[in-house]
């Protein structure tokens, strides 16, 4: 289990905050406990996740009462080009009652300090902007923004390194990648950074080439992949104390049907194994191999069944039931590549890649002494056409806003791993200062359109987040499909996020 808390060295954006956070983010860095599963520094605070098993909230305060003995970063100072137009820019224009030349000559007059990196992989999140160009974030955020975008929000300006969703407004687009993950330096800028935005012309730069991983293992080839299947993913158990360079935890969105895939065939629950979306793959077995599979729904009630394949025969996982995923796993686990310490996918950070057809799928371990294995069973035997989630209070654990997610209902507007978007009841939100944003987030921005975090979420978000999901039930929120309706209850034993003023 973890659990996450927030370690607050002021309020606002501030220089003199920053460098706090600073000089705390490089002593964690340096030696990082145990149980600490990750840390994203922001502006005025650093979220910390944990294992609550070995730490408590006591512990936890001393601990970090302690972080700023040490020196902070030394920044550099970094001119970036950018092309500036088209985009928002002459919409922001009319908003502040400047041309769109003297809005350029503004953004690109001052320097920016990088406070923190975050929300996709290298998106540097800077201020402050001059005092006329700050405009409040898009009160319905964008499903895309392009690669390289620059946009500003209040006082922050960013850049976005790929396309992605995003709230802010856009500026023009930089002529040099600010996140390359083959370069031996993946983040052009850290924290402490000083940017300055140069006017230039030109081409914006194409997307980097993807970090292959699956060709990257070595090992038995047991499989040859027919047909790809919709979104099949190979996940490992995810990419921890990576989030403040914007990187996703990624790994399984339904850890618990992982693991029992796993545990059939012998394998520890969190070894590699195929996530399947929607619609799986058509595999061809190259030698005798046992394989396992198992699928959840997102009322909890999940099916799983292992078996022997003989060489040539055919796995064909194009149609499943239940939920949205399953998880295909081979024996002592699929040999992959492995970048800042996971072998799982993080698609806008071009790392990994989903199955194509023609891949070989290697595994540690030819065959498993299992010939044959089934299982099934229900969670809750009286599961309801609504899907139930348990609540704890989040971050901005407003009450208006908690009784809302209580009292309303609600559909799933679209699915991916990144999250749930939902409609139905209105609930309360808005925006906040740029923060750590912990799995499983309830966020909601100014439209009132709440939305479930999942395992690719942007680590570093500016939206209110008034609930967080229980962990155990995550899981379930991985395996929920467009059209699926679902109501929220808060857990008894619930706990408030801990908000310690260091």
């Amino acid at each position: 289990m973890t659990w996450g808390a927030y370690l607050v060295y002021g309020r606002g954006i501030d220089p003199r905050v920053g460098a706090r956070v600073a000089r705390a983010a490089a002593a964690i860095e340096a030696d990082p406990p145990v149980w600490l599963r990750d840390w994203i520094p922001s502006y005025d605070r650093i979220f910390v996740e944990y294992d609550p098993r070995s730490v408590d909230a006591g512990a936890l305060g001393d601990w970090a009462r302690g972080l700023e003995a040490g020196e902070g970063p030394e920044g550099r100072r970094v001119e970036i080009p950018v092309l500036y137009g088209d985009l928002d820019l002459p919409e922001i224009a009319g908003r502040t009652g400047l041309s769109p030349e003297e809005v350029v000559r503004l953004h690109a007059g001052v320097d920016y300090r990088v406070y923190a990196v975050g929300f996709t992989p290298g998106f540097p999140f800077m201020a402050e902007v001059p005092e006329p160009l700050r405009l409040p974030r898009r009160a319905v955020p964008r499903k895309r923004v392009p690669a390289h975008a620059v946009g500003i929000a209040g006082v922050q300006t960013g850049i976005y390194p790929q396309e992605s969703p995003g709230g802010w407004n856009l500026l023009g687009r930089t002529l040099v990648r600010v996140y390359d993950p083959h370069r031996a330096r993946p983040f052009l800028l850290e924290p402490g950074d000083r940017v300055r935005f140069v006017p230039r012309k030109g081409a914006p730069p194409g997307p980097p080439q993807p970090v292959e991983l699956l060709e990257a293992g070595e090992g038995a080839a047991v499989f040859e992949v027919l047909e790809p299947g919709l979104l099949t993913l190979p996940v490992d158990a995810g990419r921890f104390r990576a989030g403040r360079y914007g990187l996703a935890r990624s790994g399984p969105l339904d850890a618990r049907s992982l693991g029992v895939a796993n545990r059939l065939i012998g394998n520890p629950p969190e070894a590699a194994a195929l996530e399947l979306n929607l619609s799986g793959p058509v595999l061809e077995a190259l030698e005798g191999v046992t394989v396992a599979l198992a699928l959840q729904d997102a009322h909890g009630r999940l099916r799983a069944w292992a078996r022997t394949l003989r060489r040539g025969e055919r796995l064909d996982l194009r149609v499943l039931s239940g939920g949205a995923r399953g998880y295909l796993a081979v024996p002592g686990g699929l040999v992959l590549g492995r970048f800042m310490g996971s072998a799982s996918p993080d698609l806008k950070g071009r790392i990994g890649r989903p199955l194509r057809a023609g891949d070989r799928l290697r595994a540690a371990v030819a065959r498993s002494g299992l010939r044959r294995a089934e299982l099934s069973w229900r969670r809750d035997g009286r599961a309801g056409p609504e899907v139930v989630l348990r609540l704890w209070p989040g971050p901005q654990a407003e009450p208006e806003a908690l009784e809302a997610l209580l009292r309303g209902r609600f559909r799933v507007a679209a699915a991916d791993r990144m999250g749930v978007r939902l409609e139905g009841a209105a609930v309360p939100g808005g925006e906040v200062t740029s923060e750590g944003v912990p799995l499983g987030a309830v966020q909601v921005p100014p439209g009132g359109a709440p939305m479930l975090l999942l395992a690719d979420r942007g680590t570093i978000g500016g939206y209110a987040k008034p609930a967080v999901l229980h962990p155990a039930d995550l899981a379930r929120a991985g395996q929920l499909r467009e059209g699926d309706r679902l109501r929220f209850v808060l857990d008894p034993a619930a706990r408030a996020y801990d908000v310690l003023d260091v």
